[in-house]
């Protein structure tokens, strides 16, 4: 499950920090969930991949990086 309140946050820039420092405001790829422990696990094991495999895994899905936050349901 994708939060659209921390989404929102981001492209609002309400919360200081690298997004709002660097002006990162496009949702352009996302993998949702079952549990908040499944997220952080997975995204500490991202953060340790190379920066052309995370390319590659967003552009595998986002090839054009469209923000995709329009096509989210509340």
């Amino acid at each position: 499950m994708i939060s659209l309140k921390r989404v929102w946050q981001h492209k609002i820039k309400a919360v200081p920090g690298f997004t709002a420092k660097y002006g990162i405001d496009r949702l352009v790829w996302f993998e949702p969930h079952e549990t908040l422990e499944s997220a952080l696990r997975r995204e500490r094991q991202i953060k340790e991949w190379r920066r052309a495999w995370k390319i590659q895994l967003l552009e595998g899905d986002n090839p054009d990086w469209l923000d995709l936050y329009p096509g989210l349901s509340p």
